[in-house]
């Protein structure tokens, strides 16, 4: 072993010769140190600080130092090779790694070296809102270059029940299990059923143990509950009423009364509303699954993803004599017990509307 190590040192010094030739002593070293230091001064703003360099699988060490030459990553690719040829006679254990990797010109050599060594591949993140639906989560993935909207939006009907057996039988879609939340990942192998993936796997996290322990306390099976509460998140819009619009929509469950919500209606049409352009009547009685003015209960599933708490909102709703609620345009409610409270309400907020116009 002894032998293996001295020929390999040999075999290294052997290598840097030509580079320190007719050079000697401290005078080698600061060629070396400059060849091997950063690009760029950390001061120096003008450059971009963070570059994206793609190393493919089964590229050779010496190519890799050619592309980050030519990326403005190092100084020199001769440099790098022969760091590379030291990594691999130390005695260190892996090796360069495929992979997209961020960098900067501000960094020295031997930590570009160590970084892709290690396999520090960039990490890219995504963040989804609460109460987005699949549709509009396509939308964005799209707008980001990751992948088609479609291509998202059929990954999410095939329901992988093998691997997420708590997912409740016969769903069409994906809807409302797709937990809300910023996640981080490798950059150069997002697709949909690897989203899919990641976001069943924090529901199933951060949502699925509260719905477990707390299913004693209610009548809603899991379906339902996540369906409530995609309710309760596109009805909420000020974290403090959030507890008592479920309680809203708990007592007219128990009650057997339609819930008569705006966002299933929208769910159903595939439309949204705006303050200018509110639902019609028409579109109020047109028929659809997801019409919760026509159809009593919930509708047949979630219209949204809810965050974690509207479901713990609609797994524990305060008890309230309150029937109903009507929107004021900065977001908050006005609460009432009695259709013609309700109904008095509405036209105060729509008169107080018209008279700021």
């Amino acid at each position: 072993m002894r032998v293996l190590q001295n020929l390999s040192r040999i075999t290294f010094y052997l290598a840097i010769l030509p580079l320190v030739c007719g050079v000697c002593g401290w005078q080698s070293w600061l060629l070396w140190s400059w060849l091997t230091s950063p690009p760029v001064k950390s001061n120096q703003a003008v450059t971009p600080t963070k570059l994206q360099v793609l190393i493919p699988p089964g590229t050779a060490a010496g190519q890799i130092g050619f592309d980050l030459h030519s990326a403005g990553v190092i100084r020199s690719p001769q440099a790098w090779k022969l760091w590379s040829l030291w990594l691999t006679t130390a005695d260190k254990e892996g090796g360069f790694k495929a992979g997209t990797y961020e960098l900067s010109p501000t960094q020295s050599l031997p930590e570009v070296a160590d970084k892709i060594w290690r396999g520090e591949v960039a990490q890219s993140s995504f963040t989804i809102p609460e109460g987005w639906s699949i549709k509009q989560m396509a939308k964005y993935f799209e707008s980001q270059g990751y992948f088609k909207a479609d291509e998202f939006i059929a990954t999410t009907k095939v329901i992988p029940y093998e691997k997420y057996p708590w997912l409740p039988k016969n769903l069409p879609h994906l809807e409302g299990f797709l937990f809300p939340d910023t996640y981080k990942l490798p950059s150069d192998s997002l697709t949909p059923n690897q989203v899919v993936g990641i976001m069943l796997d924090r529901f199933a996290q951060i949502a699925l143990p509260v719905y477990q322990q707390g299913k004693d306390q209610t009548k809603l099976n899991l379906l339902e509950w996540t369906t409530l509460g995609s309710i309760v998140e596109k009805e909420s819009v000020i974290p403090q009423e959030r507890q008592i619009i479920a309680g809203v929509f708990a007592e007219r469950l128990r009650r057997g009364m339609r819930l008569e919500t705006d966002p299933t209606v929208e769910y159903g049409l595939g439309i949204q509303q705006t303050a200018d352009q509110p639902l019609t009547y028409a579109q109020v009685r047109t028929q659809s699954p997801y019409n919760t003015y026509l159809n009593p209960g919930l509708p047949p599933t979630p219209i949204a993803a809810p965050g974690i708490a509207s479901l713990q909102a609609s797994l524990n709703p305060e008890p309230t004599e309150y029937l109903f609620f009507v929107a004021r345009y900065d977001g908050t409610h006005v609460f009432s017990k009695t259709l013609a409270q309700h109904e008095a309400a509405k036209n105060a907020i729509r008169q107080q509307r018209n008279s700021r116009q």
